[in-house]
């Protein structure tokens, strides 16, 4: 796919629902007593591979419209072997909660299945952890297909040696059905949507600074999910609009959970200029709208814990800061290397290959950043949605338009970005005109 120059970016947009929220609602709605109801669902490949796994399971899903659910769950403890292996397709965040939830399910055997990117993706992260709290879990080297042997599961506290909100979420959900508390401690803090939803599901959560402790449940009772706009879905039209001079976009019902907006924080170091408004929570999460207004920017140095605020959105950072007066640096972002894609090296390839001065390191990336326009050019994806994205943006704020290799792969995370796209280009060239 190709996408051509963009003079500014203007209008108005919504994205779609949030969804690190939209897979625990559909997780959770499944071991809820009774009917959840969840509005605003975000769908993409990911959430729908959610949907079918829980299918799988024994539970109804009905699919009233685009982004309407009614789920009737079958109880903490009833969710039934399907006989054959759940396809997790390339949900990270599935595969990893569904691993905890099906620890629990004592006296059943389960086995997880993904594509070929999930199955690179390490999950000894997961496994070692809930394999002290008496899960029989046996994978492939560390890998998929995961085996799991459901047994009674004892409370542990666990320092996590990586941030991963993921892990934390499987150990919390595992400690639902354990004896005695369970507790995560964790490096830095991460998303917490977790916490956030077994609370109004009615579990006794206590976070603390650094920790958070889940105690044993009989029952969750959800009643109603509103899933607010993705963050991450937000953030590729933040960037361009920030990059694109005499830009004015606006986009509303955004979730500004704090440990989602990372990059809000750092684009203020840079000189960004985008302000919240209209602020209010959105299914008992932090949300509100975004101005978002061009702006020549400086570097900044990101580093370990601001990682996990920012993890989805560091690319988008990359580009930014190869656009912006001074040398930039990203640290402490070794966990970009087990995503889709090596995304260290995907992003550093792809701005590179478009003439910005971008080199590899460890644990992130050095930029020398030049305020021009890049030049334009081709970009291969890797099949990871975040680096797709990426290209659209950079083709928006370049020169010459750029070329996208399999472009369809952001459907993972967001199937009408694209369509948006072009919506708002449309919307701007008319104004333009």
């Amino acid at each position: 796919m190709r996408v051509e120059p963009l003079k500014r970016l203007v209008g108005h947009l919504a994205v779609p629902g949030d969804k690190s929220i939209s897979h625990r609602a559909v997780l959770f709605g499944a071991l809820g007593d009774g009917e959840t109801r969840v509005t605003g669902f975000g769908r993409s490949a990911d959430t729908e591979a959610t949907i079918e796994a829980v299918r799988a399971l024994g539970v109804t899903v009905y699919e009233h419209d685009h982004d309407t659910l009614r789920i009737f769950g079958k109880g903490l403890r009833g969710l039934v072997s399907p006989g054959r292996p759940i396809d997790c397709a390339n949900a990270g965040t599935l595969v990893r909660l569904l691993t905890g939830i099906l620890a629990g399910q004592n006296g059943q055997q389960f086995e997880l299945t993904g594509d070929a990117s999930l199955s690179a993706r390490p999950m000894k992260r997961v496994t070692e952890p809930l394999s002290r709290m008496g899960a029989a879990l046996e994978t492939e080297d560390g890998h998929l297909p995961l085996g799991i042997d459901a047994r009674p599961l004892r409370s542990i506290t666990y320092e996590l040696p990586v941030a991963s909100a993921q892990v934390k979420s499987a150990i919390l959900l595992a400690g639902l059905y354990a004896t005695g508390e369970t507790t995560v401690v964790e490096p830095t803090p991460t998303r917490d949507h977790t916490e956030l939803m077994l609370e109004a599901a009615g579990v006794t959560i206590t976070r603390r600074e650094s920790s958070v402790t889940v105690q044993p449940a009989e029952r969750l009772d959800l009643g109603e999910i509103e899933v607010p706009g993705d963050f991450s879905s937000a953030a590729p039209f933040i960037i361009a609009a920030t990059l694109l001079p005499g830009s004015e976009l606006h986009i509303h019902g955004v979730n500004l959970n704090p440990r989602r907006t990372g990059l809000l924080t750092i684009l203020e170091r840079m000189g960004g200029r985008v302000t919240v408004y209209n602020r209010r929570r959105i299914g008992g999460e932090p949300a509100g709208d975004l101005d978002i207004r061009s702006a020549d920017l400086v570097a900044t140095t990101v580093l370990g814990p601001e990682v996990p605020l920012a993890i989805d959105e560091l690319p988008l950072f990359a580009l930014a800061a190869s656009c912006a007066h001074g040398n930039s640096r990203l640290r402490g972002a070794e966990e970009l290397r087990a995503k889709e894609s090596d995304r260290v090296e995907a992003t550093v390839d792809a701005l590179r290959s478009l003439g910005q001065h971008v080199i590899a390191t460890e644990d992130g990336f050095r930029i020398r950043g030049v305020p021009t326009r890049p030049r334009g050019g081709r970009i291969e994806s890797r099949g990871d949605h975040r680096i797709a994205m990426l290209g659209a943006i950079a083709a928006l704020a370049s020169a010459d338009g750029v070329e996208i290799d399999d472009a369809e792969c952001v459907a993972v995370s967001f199937p009408g970005f694209f369509e948006l796209l072009a919506q708002l280009k449309e919307t701007s060239e008319r104004q333009e005109a």
